[in-house]
């Protein structure tokens, strides 16, 4: 298997995206740690859950010397953990919007410095988890958006800073399908429904996101670092396409 005796760390693994990364590491071999606030509430076979708040500095430093210390070594680091409820700038006060910035680009920062020299030892990598909305607006989520296009440009000089012995790699999935998907998009048929918007004609699995980060993550990406890899079925339709295809300039009759 492409991460045979490797170790890895996967915060925020323990339901949607990050637990399908979490199963994508271990069906390619590695020992997985997941960890966060709460228990999955579906077990991950194989997988040692771990309870930790990423916003408590002291405990994280600990949680990634203990991992070391038991399994020998830290080989990847996969910062997952973060999201954002649907809420207007103008409808939450600033304090709100700073804890989405801690959790979203605060907590990965504090997780890779902890791991940074188990990481360095093993020559090992880290894989960020990104959005789309880094690179578009975000209206209902602008604080996420800003804290994961902050996350991209961490990566990046991670990248350049912690070089040759650390890789570090962004995945930036687009839509994925999980437990939750319901809040975001309705019943089953408003899901099919935005899904068809994607050139691919579906959300993402998690394990879409966790074939990705595993690649990053391998040596097959040995000389890959400072990339952001998207995953997101082609993106997203331009909006002016369907007003031009429902007019004369997208007809036929235009044409020579």
């Amino acid at each position: 298997m492409e991460l045979d005796g490797r170790v890895a760390v996967v915060t925020g693994g323990t339901r949607g995206v990050g637990a399908g990364i979490a199963r994508s590491f271990r069906r390619a071999g590695a020992v997985v740690v997941v960890c966060a606030r709460r228990p999955p509430e579906v077990a991950i076979g194989g997988v040692e859950f771990v309870p930790l708040d990423l916003r408590d500095p002291d405990a994280v430093f600990d949680f990634f010397a203990d991992v070391a210390a038991r399994y020998g070594r830290l080989d990847v680091l996969v910062n997952n953990a973060g999201g954002t409820p649907h809420r207007a700038l103008a409808d939450a006060p600033a304090a709100r919007h700073v804890r989405v910035l801690e959790l979203n680009l605060t907590a990965p920062l504090t997780a890779s410095l902890a791991a940074y020299e188990h990481l360095r030892a093993a020559r090992g990598s880290i894989v960020m988890i990104g959005s789309v909305s880094a690179d578009r607006a975000s209206p209902g989520s602008a604080a996420y958006g800003a804290a994961k296009a902050g996350l991209a440009n961490l990566a990046r000089s991670m990248a350049v800073e912690w070089a040759p012995e650390v890789r570090v790699n962004t995945v930036v999935p687009g839509m994925v399908r999980t437990e939750l998907s319901h809040l975001h998009y309705g019943d089953a048929a408003g899901v099919a429904a935005v899904g068809a918007t994607v050139p691919l004609g579906r959300l993402a699995e998690p394990s879409d996101v966790g074939e990705a980060a595993v690649f990053l993550a391998s040596a097959r990406a040995a000389y890959v670092s400072g990339a952001s890899l998207h995953v997101h079925g082609g993106g997203e339709r331009p909006a002016f396409l369907a007003a031009a295809a429902s007019s004369d300039f997208g007809s036929d009759s235009g044409k020579a």
